[in-house]
């Protein structure tokens, strides 16, 4: 890690700067397989699966029988545990829908607002270096809250073309309803273009590496709803002369072990702990089977030595991190200055791992500085809200004035009319 004692505000860009790709170069690859999918369809997605995760499909299609046939090699542990983790998820969730309540504005207007589930969501998990099957938790369980019709998941296939056993169990626990064998660009671009397999949806969720991120991102140029740029891992971790560094190295190698583009920010007030923390990482980072993987995305982090607390927020809310985890004498105090951050995490026994797995929150969160503007995902993410209004003849007299005179300062007649000719009705 790169240590930074006391850095000018002029340093933070350097020191909040995620590792990055060649975008020019990483667009125009994005752009080419889109366009590949959108034209050949289940050919391209076929072809590229080949290219990229090394395996030949004559379908991509997840058959019931192989849903069935997953159970077997999932252990009753695991089971018992997505089973605890969707429990938690599911009552966190549902305590976000909500009856929208009607509001009369003036007598005789009523206004009000419903939920509609999105009629179909795509929902991607990444398989690569890790089959997060969590992530279907977090995306099925709301769906399936918000009311969405059709829940599509595509996933890459490993090197004998299947999915993960635990993929398929989480999916088919959760009542996805067509899974699919396709990752990266190609998925996404299958769920936006519609193939002969895989159908097109409304809102594509998930995260994703840089690629994946792109294309989420492109595709909503097209018309395509995407829930968050949401692309590789990150937590931020603020502690105070109180915290453990056994417990800090620990929220750090957990974000590291993600992959090499990760990115994971310690910031201090207490300098001796630095030193402490780092020796620690190395201590953990012998036993990880990760490690390799763990150690490059290090190479791009940080470790930042502030004044006091008052900057370190500072700090906090500029780089506006995906998990941002707490451990600070008086945290209650500390919190609510927190603007920017995708999920919090508060106090020495509250890591990042059980909200990426089974406390309840929703671990699809935004990345890359986007916590600035975007949210988490929730129930709300997979619905629309309709609004309504109802007026009595009463209620239209008492705005109606008001209404035409704003409508002909616009140059809009038609719009002044319509009020018009109800209010001279015979």
């Amino acid at each position: 890690m790169k240590i930074f004692k006391h850095p000018g505000r002029e340093e933070w860009k350097e020191i909040i700067q995620r590792p990055q790709l060649d975008t020019a170069a990483l667009y125009d690859t994005v752009k080419d397989i889109l366009n590949e999918v959108k034209v050949n369809g289940d050919d391209a997605v076929i072809n590229f699966t080949k290219k990229f995760d090394g395996v030949q499909l004559s379908s991509l299609i997840v058959t019931k029988q192989e849903i069935k046939e997953s159970e077997k090699n999932v252990s009753e542990d695991l089971k018992t545990a997505i089973k605890l983790a969707a429990d938690n998820i599911k009552r966190f969730h549902s305590s976000q829908n909500k009856k929208e309540e009607i509001i009369e504005t003036m007598p005789g207007i009523k206004c009000w607002r419903r939920s509609v589930g999105i009629e179909k969501v795509g929902i991607y998990i990444p398989g690569g270096t890790a089959p997060l099957f969590s992530t279907i938790l977090m995306l099925a369980i709301p769906a399936a809250i918000a009311g969405c019709k059709e829940v599509v998941l595509c996933s890459p296939p490993d090197k004998e073309g299947n999915l993960h056993p635990a993929i398929l169990f989480a999916a088919g626990f959760t009542g996805v309803t067509k899974i699919f064998k396709a990752g990266g660009v190609q998925a996404i671009a299958a769920m936006t273009y519609g193939t002969r397999s895989i159908p097109a949806v409304h809102k594509i969720f998930g995260p994703g590496n840089q690629y994946v991120t792109a294309a989420k991102q492109l595709v909503q140029q097209q018309g395509i709803a995407i829930d968050m740029p949401a692309g590789p891992s990150e937590v931020c971790v603020l502690a105070d002369a109180t915290a453990s560094p056994v417990f800090i190295a620990a929220d750090l190698l957990s974000q590291a072990e993600h992959g090499t583009d990760s990115h994971v920010l310690f910031i201090t007030t207490d300098e001796s702990l630095v030193n402490k923390t780092l020796t620690e990482i190395e201590k953990q980072l012998e036993v990880l089977p990760r490690k390799n993987i763990a150690e490059k995305a290090l190479q791009n982090s940080s470790a930042v030595v502030v004044k006091d607390l008052d900057e370190a927020i500072d700090l906090v809310n500029r780089y506006a991190p995906e998990h941002l985890i707490v451990m600070v004498k008086n945290a209650d105090d500390i919190i609510l200055k927190v603007i920017n951050a995708g999920s919090v995490f508060i106090g020495p026994y509250s890591p990042e791992s059980a909200g990426d797995y089974a406390s309840g929150t929703n671990h699809t969160l935004p990345t890359n500085g986007f916590a600035k503007a975007y949210s988490g995902v929730s129930v709300d993410s997979f619905v629309k809200k309709i609004t309504y209004q109802e007026l009595t003849k009463e209620g239209l007299t008492k705005i109606g004035d008001a209404v035409k005179l704003m409508a002909q300062a616009e140059g809009l007649d038609a719009h002044a009319n319509a009020i018009s000719v109800r209010l001279n009705e015979e």
